[in-house]
């Protein structure tokens, strides 16, 4: 069963850091495209970053560029999101994807067969 189980959430005051987790069973992450999403409560779905599955290419949407790294454990079959200098604004449940079909980066959802549960990530002080 292909699952993708999001961790590592939780309250932290703006400046702080939280360190995202993606783990995948039943397929091995290192064959697939992963990006992270976030939705905040009323604002539509957003992509935030990927790593692509032929070179390890990463993108990062401009609001978090020098301030959230994505990165990959091909042995533990897991993507991080390392986030530091966190805002309010980056309140909202965070969610993992996978697509083997895209060998780049891309954060268009539709590419994205795959998808975690999400995890909440509020950033308050």
């Amino acid at each position: 069963q292909v699952q993708l189980v999001e961790s590592g959430g939780g309250l932290v005051q703006p400046g702080g850091s939280l360190r995202l987790s993606c783990a995948a069973s039943g397929f091995t992450l290192d064959d697939y495209t992963i990006a992270w999403f976030r939705q905040a409560p009323g604002k539509e779905r957003e992509g935030v970053s990927c790593i692509s599955r032929s070179d390890g290419k990463t993108y990062y949407v401009d609001s978090v560029k020098g301030r959230f790294t994505i990165s990959r454990d091909n042995a533990k079959n897991t993507v991080y999101l390392q986030m530091y200098s966190l805002k309010p604004e980056d309140t909202a449940v965070y969610y993992c994807a996978a697509t083997a079909r895209v060998m780049g980066v891309t954060i268009w959802a539709p590419h994205y067969d795959y998808w975690g549960q999400g995890t909440q990530v509020t950033v308050s002080s």
